[in-house]
């Protein structure tokens, strides 16, 4: 049975397993560390909740593919619209992308971060 009510945990480090949302070709270093654990998944996977961190990359990303609310833990991600607009995101930052939006995604320093998403 999954749980109706969860803690987002201060060190999510256990229960961390490898992942692999983003594409080999994508990192920008020789770490191409990525891990994840999930604290909620509905039945149908279109809200999930958990702690995510990935290894510094650059990935242009014609349209988000999902609703995503973020809290940085660690370290850094930079966004940039096709507009110019440019966002950097440290510890303690929330932010919000909406699915459908494009954007440069370039994690510039190892980065952890909480994410609820809702599809």
């Amino acid at each position: 049975m999954k749980p109706n009510v969860f803690r987002y945990v201060a060190n999510p480090d256990a229960g961390m397993a490898p992942s692999q949302f983003t594409p080999d070709s994508c990192f920008t270093s020789v770490d191409h560390s990525e891990t994840n654990h999930t604290f909620f998944a509905s039945e149908d996977e279109s809200v999930l909740a958990g702690v995510w961190e990935c290894a510094p990359c650059v990935e242009d990303i014609e349209g988000y593919p999902v609703n995503e609310m973020m809290t940085v833990l660690s370290g850094s991600v930079t966004l940039t619209t096709p507009d110019g607009q440019v966002q950097t995101f440290t510890s303690g930052d929330s932010f919000f992308i909406a699915k459908g939006a494009p954007c440069r995604w370039e994690i510039t320093e190892t980065l952890k971060k909480y994410y609820l998403i809702c599809e």
